[in-house]
């Protein structure tokens, strides 16, 4: 092992000791957390894991919104030697289940409007695990931060009815030590799908988190204490994270979390309240901004807004400019490198482009056989490695030898890089689209779209919106005898899909174009998508 280093310690406990512990840390609606409250609570949470028998390399899988337990539970998997593991809120649960089989988790922790996620993800982690393996343990958290009570509750006291544990009934908040990490200590794992649609877990170690504040956060954003953090990102997101944990806690600042779903109006009012700083957002919340009534001095306080998740049009960061007078910082980061690594700075934005190497990274452009590209806007691969990218996914040996090699990372991203070193998206080189900064399997989509009866065949592409924000594109071949009816395949795909990977355009044709072979030809309808759709084609665009 190698030097001593455990993140939550270093990003909570070492401003108690400098006397900051009266700072605020986090504020959710009116609650106000200071850093000794995140202290106390982070150790209840340390201790009630301890109690559970979590050991050094569990997992503790969280299906928690964003309010005041998230950093506490997140920080004290991490400060007892546990992996923690964040899934996104906005799945279902069939496909938390698939991910809690893939983990294995010692413990499952879900707010309680997400409890019917925690069981499906308990009964996979136990099919999973197997006979002679302990039970996976269930832990609901179901009241805000403060309220539970003082002293120890009996163990009969801590399930409710269903006899699930909660998480305000383990009291205990005494301080308990940090175990005895290392910088290369796996500390948490995040998932993200691949070009199968498969959920692969990024193990990331208590390390990565500095090699992000040590980058991102100091060079590009130069974060102090007096800042205010607010991300449309949620926190299970490594965009999210970045933003309202990892780089306020970092430096002593604040962050404003909210677990309520974003709206324009939501975002408007909590910036008015809180009074943010910087203010974090996938470009095409930042479009929905700028078309709604929202005052235009919303974000008077702002000194920078961040963007990343997709490409954002130079027509988009005109017009938010134009609206509210802030400058925007477009880039390009990643699951698999935790935040941003290339990205436009302050004071040198050119719009249209992902900007410059964040100092601390190393990025090249790579051919079809794998040698670098060192000419003025030519297209290549796009490969990155640095203080923050992981080394493997979790038990993916062979995609990890096709995905990372010596340190480097394949983004599957296609760059062009100009003569000045600002780097420019060209495309992907997989099917996967990428819808509001979250990646989409078409194939996952295609098969919710075939279930539906009146339905023979679907192709799912990406498209772009007249924004230019790439957006989920169905094509569908009716079954005979049927006719497809508008509202009933929107009723089937919000039946069967999260919210962010239903079609945002669906085309009804009578054939998908194939290969020889039989295989759709995804890039026969890209090309129709670029130009006009023939009379055969019925575009039922739903509205959502």
């Amino acid at each position: 092992m190698g030097e001593t280093f455990n993140a939550p310690a270093w990003l909570v406990d070492r401003h108690l000791n400098a006397g900051l512990g009266d700072r605020i840390a986090y504020r959710c609606s009116d609650l106000a957390v200071t850093y000794s409250t995140l202290a106390s609570e982070t150790w209840r949470a340390a201790r009630m894991l301890h109690e559970l028998g979590v050991e050094p390399g569990d997992r503790v899988l969280m299906l928690v919104l964003d309010e005041p337990a998230f950093p506490a539970l997140y920080l004290g998997a991490m400060r007892v030697g546990a992996v923690a593991v964040p899934v996104s809120t906005m799945l279902r649960p069939h496909d938390v289940a698939v991910i809690a089989a893939d983990a294995i988790p010692r413990v499952v922790i879900a707010s309680r409007p997400l409890e019917a996620h925690m069981r499906a993800a308990l009964s996979a982690a136990d099919s999973t695990a197997g006979t002679g393996s302990a039970a996976c343990i269930g832990v609901l958290v179901d009241t805000e931060l403060g309220a539970h009570p003082l002293g120890t509750a009996h163990d009969d006291s801590r399930h409710d009815m269903s006899g699930v544990l909660l998480w305000s009934n383990f009291a205990d908040s005494r301080e308990i030590p940090s175990a005895p990490t290392d910088y290369h200590t796996p500390g948490f794992w995040l998932y993200t799908s691949g070009t199968t649609g498969q959920p692969k877990g990024a193990v990331h170690t208590h390390g990565d988190i500095k090699g992000v504040t040590d980058t991102y956060a100091r060079s590009v954003l130069a974060i102090g204490p007096d800042d205010v953090c607010y991300s449309v990102a949620k926190l299970f997101f490594a965009f999210g994270l970045g933003n309202c944990l990892f780089f306020p806690l970092s430096v002593g600042a604040s962050a404003v979390i909210d677990p309520r779903p974003p709206t324009p109006a939501i975002v408007a009012d909590m910036a008015v309240r809180h009074r943010p700083t910087l203010f974090f957002s996938p470009p095409g919340f930042c479009a929905a901004l700028v078309d709604s009534a929202v005052p235009a001095d919303t974000f008077a306080s702002l000194r920078a807004t961040v963007t990343a998740g997709e490409t954002l049009p130079a027509e988009v960061y005109r017009r938010f400019k134009d609206r509210f007078g802030v400058e925007m910082l477009d880039g390009i980061g990643s699951t698999e490198a935790l935040h941003i690594f290339i990205s436009n700075h302050p004071g040198d934005v050119r719009p249209g482009s992902t900007g410059r190497v964040v100092d601390g990274y190393e990025v090249r452009l790579t051919d079809d056989q794998g040698d670098e590209i060192r000419t003025a806007d030519a297209r290549g691969a796009l490969w990155v490695r640095g203080p923050s990218v992981t080394q493997g996914y979790w038990a993916r040996p062979e995609t990890n030898k096709t995905t990372f090699l010596d340190s480097w990372c394949r983004t599957g991203d296609v760059y062009r890089r100009d003569e000045e070193g600002y780097y420019f998206f060209v495309g992907r080189n997989s099917d996967m689209i990428k819808t509001g900064g979250i990646w989409v399997s078409p194939a996952e989509v295609e098969a919710a779209l075939i279930e539906h009866p009146g339905v023979l065949e679907a192709a799912v592409v990406g498209g772009r919106s007249a924004e230019g924000l790439e957006t989920t594109v169905a094509f569908v071949v009716a079954a005979a005898g049927h006719q497809i009816d508008t509202a009933t395949l929107i009723a089937h795909c919000k039946q069967r899909l999260a919210s962010f990977k239903r079609p945002r355009e669906i085309f009804v044709v009578d054939s998908l174009p194939k290969t020889a072979t039989g295989k759709i030809q995804r890039f026969a309808l890209r090309t129709r998508l670029e130009g006009e759709m023939p009379p055969a084609a019925t575009n039922l665009a739903p509205s959502e």
